[in-house]
């Protein structure tokens, strides 16, 4: 559908901008504007405004500007027609319909939706009954209060085949918009249609726009066939499309105060409630099924890298390599995703109940990328010991990155397999030393470590450069661009972690930066970086020079590793023309293209 400017302008004209900003900002009048402090970057000095007359709002911090549909869409995550729904909702106007049967159909899902909300009333109600009491002390021993049956709309469902039926017949519905929004079953014999949910406890499902689509109702029989059983696809429910607490989740993850960089995927209802519980209120859940495409799409449309909690076991591994390996397809610049295992055995109610929000919050934290997650996959599936191992290893990695089909994040993932690569492996190739072949060249992190001593490893000066930044803490300090504009491969992440450590000012705490990285989960890497210390401090004037001095030779030694990395990017781009004129066979273009390659190698780029 959509919507002309004038409706689009006559919705602008009903609401009062500064009224539904001032719901979550506190706002000020100054003049003809009101002011409020940036609800989009943190500050002391109001230099957010809106302004009623023209109907916008500012912000001086952030550069952030729109309209009431903006608005919405910024700070509640919906997209444009949920947010012209819902401002229409409030200026007392109604979407106009696209045409006639499409508005019958929408009233229709209407019913059903009210069908659904009156089942939800009679569910809570059900569980403060006496009819709920074992409903309510299995809630108590998973920890949830009355309080908590309110907050997240728990209920339960009678052992009756006719409770719910009776209720809501009784209060106008028919037996068929009942079977039709999912809350009876109509027997194949011909019978009269019954309860589809029966003693158990009771979970509300909505669709993205907030609507109650669906139930999700977890057994307290435990010889029941299904421990948890899910509302059927009706024409109100897509189970593929919805998510369990999305309207709730993405509210929570637009709001700038919540850190959250995308939403947070559990496995089940009671491990969603728990991050809630435990003040991540950014928790979803699919319904009993592995992620879709449909799926993806709402997580990404809440933040750009979604976090997909597992547990530890081999069949949550299971679960996220599958997961993994279904959203590949799908990846596009900014749109990833990152991947917590739990400790074996515990799920995220378990940990919350067992050890504390803050041991789950920290927990959760643990985060890694979609690459590494890969990666790690690949590459402890065999051994690879031997050349034929190896190059399977490779095989998968190519047919990992053939999945990729934007081509711009694609080669991306392969420069990163490439550094990988030649991290894991090392050269493989016997090197030239002093005009005599080197028979001993070690392959593997052994050999890559011995090289990078004796300064033949081609990324020996960028761990000097990492690790005299660790070292020397205030080197750190005092050139955080030239740091942060380093490419470091497979070290970004030690870079970034100095870098977020130096801008929070962690660096005074006890140990130091070093303790603050170990404590970050990168103790391996340093234990590996420790036998570049001489030749590092060698490289900034030995081990007696100045601090002065010792930052002089560090910018020297990163504007000799940005100036050869320069080089080798030229001489790569002339490598693939000089592979295009072989193609096409053009005899001078490739004697051009042969003698740029070789002054690339003396030092001269040139065309």
């Amino acid at each position: 559908m959509r919507l002309t400017d004038d409706f689009k302008d006559e919705i602008r004209a009903r609401i009062r901008l500064s009224d539904l900003i001032g719901r979550t900002v506190p706002l000020k009048r100054q003049g003809r504007e009101f002011a409020g402090l940036s609800p989009f970057k943190k500050e002391r000095t109001p230099s957010f405004f809106v302004n009623d007359e023209k109907r916008f709002y500012h912000c001086f911090a952030s550069g952030e500007h729109g309209d009431a549909f903006d608005w919405l869409m910024k700070m509640e995550g919906l997209n444009f027609m949920e947010a012209a729904e819902r401002l229409a909702g409030e200026a007392g106007m109604s979407l106009p319909a696209p045409d006639p049967e499409a508005a019958q159909k929408a009233e229709a899902r209407k019913s059903l939706i009210e069908w659904m909300e009156a089942a939800q009333r009679f569910f809570e109600q059900s569980l403060r009954a006496r009819a709920g009491t074992n409903a309510r002390r299995y809630l108590e021993s998973r920890g949830l209060s009355p309080d908590d049956w309110k907050r997240f709309g728990i209920g339960y469902a009678p052992e009756s085949r006719s409770a719910l039926k009776d209720e809501l017949i009784q209060s106008g519905a028919h037996a068929r918009e009942l079977i039709d929004c999912g809350l009876l079953i109509n027997p194949e014999d011909s019978g009269q249609p019954y309860d589809r949910f029966r003693d158990r406890v009771m979970f509300p499902i909505r669709d993205p726009r907030g609507r109650l689509v669906a139930f999700g109702g977890r057994a307290l029989n435990k010889q029941a066939r299904a421990k948890y059983l899910n509302s059927p696809e009706t024409p109100i429910f897509h189970k593929g499309s919805t998510l369990y607490r999305y309207p709730e989740a993405r509210r929570a993850a637009s709001d700038p105060t919540s850190g959250a960089k995308g939403l947070i995927v559990a496995e089940g209802y009671l491990d969603a409630i728990a991050f809630a519980r435990a003040g991540m209120d950014y928790a979803v859940a699919p319904l009993g099924t592995a992620l879709t495409e449909d799926q993806l799409t709402l997580l990404w449309r809440a933040g750009s890298e979604p976090v997909l909690c597992f547990d530890g076991d081999e069949a949550g591994r299971r679960a996220a390599a599958n997961a993994a390996d279904r959203t590949l397809p799908l990846l596009e610049p900014g749109r990833s995703l990152r991947f917590v295992f739990l400790p074996e055995g515990k799920d995220p109610d378990d940990m919350l109940r067992e050890e504390g929000a803050a041991a789950l919050r920290a927990a959760v934290s643990q985060t890694r990328p979609l690459s590494q997650l890969l990666w790690d996959r690949e590459a402890d599936a065999e051994p690879l010991d031997d050349p034929d191992r190896r190059a399977a290893f490779r095989r998968r990695i190519r047919a990992l990155l053939s999945k990729i089909a934007n081509p711009d994040v694609r080669e991306e993932y392969r420069a990163d397999f490439d550094t990988r690569m030649a991290t894991l492996f090392g050269t493989q190739r016997r090197t030239r030393e002093g005009g005599r072949w080197r028979k001993d060249a070690q392959p593997g992190p052994t050999g890559e470590l011995k090289r990078a001593v004796s300064g033949e490893s081609p990324r020996a000066p960028l761990r000097h450069l990492l690790l005299a930044a660790i070292e020397y803490p205030e080197i750190a300090e005092n050139q955080t661009e030239t740091l942060a504009g380093l490419p470091c491969g497979s070290l970004d992440s030690l870079r970034n972690a100095v870098l977020d450590a130096c801008a929070s000012g962690k660096l005074s705490e006890d140990g130091g930066l070093r303790a603050v990285l170990e404590a970050e989960g990168f103790s391996d890497i340093l234990r590996r970086l420790e036998s570049d210390r001489i030749p590092m401090r060698a490289a900034l004037g030995g081990s007696e020079a100045p601090l002065a001095q010792r930052e002089t030779a560090w910018i020297r030694l990163a504007a000799s590793y940005m100036e050869r990395l320069g080089k080798e990017t030229k001489r790569e781009e002339i490598r693939n023309r000089l592979v295009e004129e072989i193609g096409r066979g053009d005899s001078d273009g490739l004697r051009r293209m042969v003698e740029a390659f070789r002054r690339t190698g003396e030092g001269d780029g040139s065309l």
